[in-house]
Protein backbone atom coordinates (compact mmCIF):
# COMPACT_ATOMS: atom_id res chain seq x y z
CA UNK A 1 0.00 0.00 0.00
CA UNK A 2 1.18 3.55 -1.29
CA UNK A 3 2.47 5.93 2.07
CA UNK A 4 1.34 8.95 1.07
CA UNK A 5 4.06 12.02 2.10
CA UNK A 6 3.03 14.44 4.21
CA UNK A 7 3.95 18.17 2.86
CA UNK A 8 4.84 20.44 5.83
CA UNK A 9 5.38 24.37 5.54
CA UNK A 10 7.20 25.79 8.20
CA UNK A 11 6.58 29.57 9.23
CA UNK A 12 10.19 30.43 8.60
CA UNK A 13 10.45 29.11 4.98
CA UNK A 14 6.87 30.70 3.97
CA UNK A 15 6.96 32.86 0.72
CA UNK A 16 3.90 33.83 -1.15
CA UNK A 17 4.62 31.38 -3.63
CA UNK A 18 4.90 28.68 -1.42
CA UNK A 19 1.47 30.04 -0.07
CA UNK A 20 -0.04 30.45 -3.67
CA UNK A 21 0.34 26.11 -4.42
CA UNK A 22 -1.66 25.54 -0.73
CA UNK A 23 -4.40 28.31 -0.89
CA UNK A 24 -6.03 31.14 -3.49
CA UNK A 25 -4.38 34.16 -1.94
CA UNK A 26 -4.14 37.51 -2.91
CA UNK A 27 -1.77 40.43 -1.62
CA UNK A 28 -4.75 43.80 -2.51
CA UNK A 29 -3.60 47.33 -2.03
CA UNK A 30 -6.93 48.73 0.15
CA UNK A 31 -5.85 51.03 2.95
CA UNK A 32 -9.99 51.39 3.57
CA UNK A 33 -9.65 47.94 5.27
CA UNK A 34 -7.98 49.31 8.09
CA UNK A 35 -10.45 52.44 8.39
CA UNK A 36 -12.65 50.48 11.27
CA UNK A 37 -9.67 48.97 12.85
CA UNK A 38 -7.75 52.64 12.63
CA UNK A 39 -10.45 54.81 14.11
CA UNK A 40 -10.34 53.49 17.49
CA UNK A 41 -11.45 56.44 19.58
CA UNK A 42 -8.36 56.02 23.00
CA UNK A 43 -7.05 58.43 24.81
CA UNK A 44 -3.25 58.51 25.91
CA UNK A 45 -2.92 60.01 29.46
CA UNK A 46 0.10 61.48 30.22
CA UNK A 47 1.81 58.26 31.66
CA UNK A 48 1.95 57.03 28.68
CA UNK A 49 2.53 59.68 26.46
CA UNK A 50 5.94 60.70 29.09
CA UNK A 51 6.66 56.36 28.64
CA UNK A 52 6.47 56.54 24.83
CA UNK A 53 8.94 59.55 24.69
CA UNK A 54 10.93 57.78 26.98
CA UNK A 55 10.89 54.73 24.85
CA UNK A 56 12.28 56.59 21.80
CA UNK A 57 15.22 58.28 23.77
CA UNK A 58 16.65 55.07 24.80
CA UNK A 59 16.13 53.51 21.20
CA UNK A 60 16.67 56.37 18.79
CA UNK A 61 20.45 56.15 18.40
CA UNK A 62 20.56 52.02 18.05
CA UNK A 63 17.11 50.71 16.58
CA UNK A 64 17.95 50.36 13.57
CA UNK A 65 20.99 48.65 14.15
CA UNK A 66 19.67 46.04 16.81
CA UNK A 67 19.64 42.19 15.64
CA UNK A 68 16.13 40.45 15.88
CA UNK A 69 16.23 39.55 19.65
CA UNK A 70 17.49 43.21 21.47
CA UNK A 71 14.79 44.48 18.70
CA UNK A 72 12.23 42.53 20.81
CA UNK A 73 13.69 43.13 24.03
CA UNK A 74 14.31 47.04 24.34
CA UNK A 75 11.72 48.09 22.07
CA UNK A 76 8.67 45.71 21.57
CA UNK A 77 8.43 44.06 24.39
CA UNK A 78 8.14 47.16 26.71
CA UNK A 79 5.35 48.47 24.11
CA UNK A 80 3.16 45.42 24.28
CA UNK A 81 4.02 45.25 27.83
CA UNK A 82 2.16 48.50 28.38
CA UNK A 83 -0.65 47.75 26.50
CA UNK A 84 -0.90 44.44 28.96
CA UNK A 85 -2.93 41.64 26.98
CA UNK A 86 -2.78 39.44 30.00
CA UNK A 87 -6.58 38.92 30.92
CA UNK A 88 -9.12 36.47 32.65
CA UNK A 89 -10.27 35.81 29.06
CA UNK A 90 -7.01 36.02 27.15
CA UNK A 91 -2.87 36.63 27.41
CA UNK A 92 0.04 36.48 25.49
CA UNK A 93 2.56 34.42 24.58
CA UNK A 94 6.21 34.01 22.82
CA UNK A 95 7.58 31.50 21.13
CA UNK A 96 4.67 28.73 21.74
CA UNK A 97 3.88 26.02 19.13
CA UNK A 98 0.66 26.35 16.72
CA UNK A 99 -0.20 24.36 13.66
CA UNK A 100 -3.42 23.23 11.47
CA UNK A 101 -3.80 20.95 8.04
CA UNK A 102 -5.18 22.90 5.27
CA UNK A 103 -4.94 21.04 1.71
CA UNK A 104 -3.56 18.19 2.49
CA UNK A 105 -0.07 20.60 3.64
CA UNK A 106 0.65 20.94 7.51
CA UNK A 107 1.75 24.74 8.11
CA UNK A 108 3.91 25.00 11.46
CA UNK A 109 5.73 27.24 13.06
CA UNK A 110 6.51 29.06 16.64
CA UNK A 111 5.46 32.94 16.07
CA UNK A 112 7.54 34.99 17.98
CA UNK A 113 4.31 36.50 19.86
CA UNK A 114 0.66 36.30 19.57
CA UNK A 115 -2.60 36.71 21.88
CA UNK A 116 -4.29 33.71 22.31
CA UNK A 117 -7.11 32.43 25.13
CA UNK A 118 -5.76 29.25 27.98
CA UNK A 119 -3.88 29.69 30.92
CA UNK A 120 -0.77 27.12 30.19
CA UNK A 121 -0.81 26.66 26.87
CA UNK A 122 -2.61 28.77 24.35
CA UNK A 123 -6.03 27.71 23.26
CA UNK A 124 -7.45 29.99 20.85
CA UNK A 125 -5.49 32.19 18.98
CA UNK A 126 -6.97 35.80 18.73
CA UNK A 127 -6.60 38.87 16.11
CA UNK A 128 -2.99 39.52 17.21
CA UNK A 129 0.05 37.78 15.52
CA UNK A 130 3.22 39.19 15.06
CA UNK A 131 6.74 38.63 13.33
CA UNK A 132 9.98 40.57 14.66
CA UNK A 133 11.99 40.53 11.93
CA UNK A 134 15.52 42.76 11.78
CA UNK A 135 15.45 45.58 8.26
CA UNK A 136 15.09 43.65 5.56
CA UNK A 137 12.99 45.40 2.65
CA UNK A 138 10.59 48.10 3.92
CA UNK A 139 7.17 48.02 2.13
CA UNK A 140 7.25 44.02 1.10
CA UNK A 141 4.77 42.27 3.36
CA UNK A 142 6.38 39.30 5.76
CA UNK A 143 4.60 35.73 3.92
CA UNK A 144 5.57 34.29 7.37
CA UNK A 145 3.12 36.63 9.71
CA UNK A 146 0.56 36.12 6.49
CA UNK A 147 0.93 32.06 7.14
CA UNK A 148 0.59 32.10 10.51
CA UNK A 149 -2.89 34.33 10.26
CA UNK A 150 -3.82 31.83 7.99
CA UNK A 151 -3.30 28.88 10.29
CA UNK A 152 -4.94 31.13 13.16
CA UNK A 153 -8.24 32.00 10.65
CA UNK A 154 -8.68 27.97 9.79
CA UNK A 155 -8.32 27.05 13.83
CA UNK A 156 -10.76 30.10 14.60
CA UNK A 157 -13.09 29.07 11.98
CA UNK A 158 -13.36 32.52 11.38
CA UNK A 159 -13.09 35.06 8.41
CA UNK A 160 -10.68 37.22 9.17
CA UNK A 161 -7.62 37.86 11.78
CA UNK A 162 -5.51 40.83 12.20
CA UNK A 163 -1.79 40.69 13.06
CA UNK A 164 1.39 43.10 12.68
CA UNK A 165 5.16 42.54 11.45
CA UNK A 166 8.21 44.65 12.49
CA UNK A 167 10.96 45.96 10.79
CA UNK A 168 13.49 47.33 13.02
CA UNK A 169 11.73 51.07 13.71
CA UNK A 170 8.64 50.55 11.51
CA UNK A 171 5.48 48.34 12.01
CA UNK A 172 3.43 47.36 9.18
CA UNK A 173 -0.29 46.31 10.42
CA UNK A 174 -1.63 43.27 8.25
CA UNK A 175 -5.44 41.91 7.68
CA UNK A 176 -6.23 38.52 6.12
CA UNK A 177 -9.08 37.58 4.50
CA UNK A 178 -11.32 34.49 3.77
CA UNK A 179 -14.14 35.05 1.12
CA UNK A 180 -16.35 32.51 -0.58
CA UNK A 181 -14.97 29.15 -1.87
CA UNK A 182 -11.77 29.37 0.08
CA UNK A 183 -10.50 32.62 -1.59
CA UNK A 184 -8.11 34.40 0.70
CA UNK A 185 -7.02 38.43 0.67
CA UNK A 186 -4.83 40.24 2.67
CA UNK A 187 -4.14 43.96 3.19
CA UNK A 188 -0.89 45.72 4.46
CA UNK A 189 -1.18 49.13 5.76
CA UNK A 190 1.90 51.94 5.32
CA UNK A 191 4.56 51.96 7.75
CA UNK A 192 4.40 53.52 11.14
CA UNK A 193 7.88 54.90 12.34
CA UNK A 194 8.21 53.61 15.74
CA UNK A 195 10.86 56.32 16.76
CA UNK A 196 8.44 59.08 15.51
CA UNK A 197 6.18 59.84 18.31
CA UNK A 198 3.10 60.73 16.88
CA UNK A 199 3.69 57.41 14.66
CA UNK A 200 4.55 55.37 18.13
CA UNK A 201 1.44 56.90 19.48
CA UNK A 202 -0.98 55.68 16.50
CA UNK A 203 1.14 52.01 17.13
CA UNK A 204 -0.18 52.33 20.76
CA UNK A 205 -3.87 53.14 19.45
CA UNK A 206 -4.24 50.59 17.13
CA UNK A 207 -2.78 47.71 19.53
CA UNK A 208 -5.23 49.08 22.36
CA UNK A 209 -7.94 48.73 19.54
CA UNK A 210 -7.03 44.96 19.20
CA UNK A 211 -7.11 44.63 23.01
CA UNK A 212 -10.59 46.16 23.41
CA UNK A 213 -12.68 45.82 20.32
CA UNK A 214 -11.00 42.07 18.57
CA UNK A 215 -10.31 39.94 21.49
CA UNK A 216 -13.23 38.50 21.94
Amino acid sequence: METKTEKILKFSDATYEKLQEIVDIKHVANKKKFDEWFSFQFKINQREEDFLKELIRRNELSLDKYNEQTLVTKFIAPLLNRVNFNTEKFRDWYQYKISCEINDWKLIGQPDYFVATGLKKPNKPYFFIHEFKPMKSVGVPDEQLVTELLVAIHLNKTNEIKGCYVTNRHWFFVILEKLENSHYQYYVSKSYDGLDIDDLKKIYTYLQAVKFNYCK
